[in-house]
């Protein structure tokens, strides 16, 4: 074990990358690389430009969506979330999101967290806002986006967490903030 502050002792060094897929949303690699004790392995490494996920808070309740996943097979219920295009603050992502799927617009979003979805094999880092008093218009969903909105009072979200209701990360963290905190 050592004590040393910059963890350089741990770091990988890659020697070679190979492009493997390169699409709209993910970029795929085989990277080679060198351990820290000088000898080589592979890695498999999906790019991704983050993405933003949105706790919309309103008298008491919850927004959620609930959308077909077709990695998972499943309808989820999720709090918001979208892509973080290129050259895009995450604030303006998470703005735009909140307007997108849910309808609603907010005086201030506030960032929470950043936090990697898998660091294992993905470099996807999701920021976590929070958008209180909202005010409600009409959703701007993207054309190939389909889902419903679902509202959920706070009171409801500990028995709903613990019954599974709630099957990805970024919204069980989202639904531990809020019971932690509101």
């Amino acid at each position: 074990m050592t004590n040393s502050k910059s963890y350089e002792h741990l770091k990988e060094e890659i020697l070679e990358s190979d492009e493997i897929f390169n699409g709209r949303v993910i970029k795929v690699t085989h990277d080679k690389v060198r351990l820290p004790d000088g000898e080589t392995s592979y890695r498999e490494i999906v790019h991704h430009n983050g993405a933003v996920a949105i706790i919309p808070v309103h008298e008491d309740h919850l927004y959620f969506v609930r959308q077909f996943r077709v990695p998972t097979g499943e309808v989820l219920l999720e709090i918001p979330a979208g892509k973080v295009e290129r050259d895009e603050a995450p604030a303006d992502t998470a703005e735009k999101e909140l307007k997108e799927e849910i309808g609603a617009v907010s005086p201030e979003i506030r960032k929470l967290y950043e936090f990697y979805t898998a660091p294992g094999f993905a470099s996807e880092l999701i920021h976590l806002y929070i958008a209180e008093e909202l005010k409600f218009e009409a959703q701007a969903l993207e054309a190939d986006e389909f889902l419903d909105i679902e509202k959920v009072h706070v009171d409801s979200l500990r028995s709903a967490l613990e019954e599974g209701k709630f099957r990805d990360a970024k919204t069980i963290i989202a639904v531990q903030y809020v019971l932690a905190h509101l």
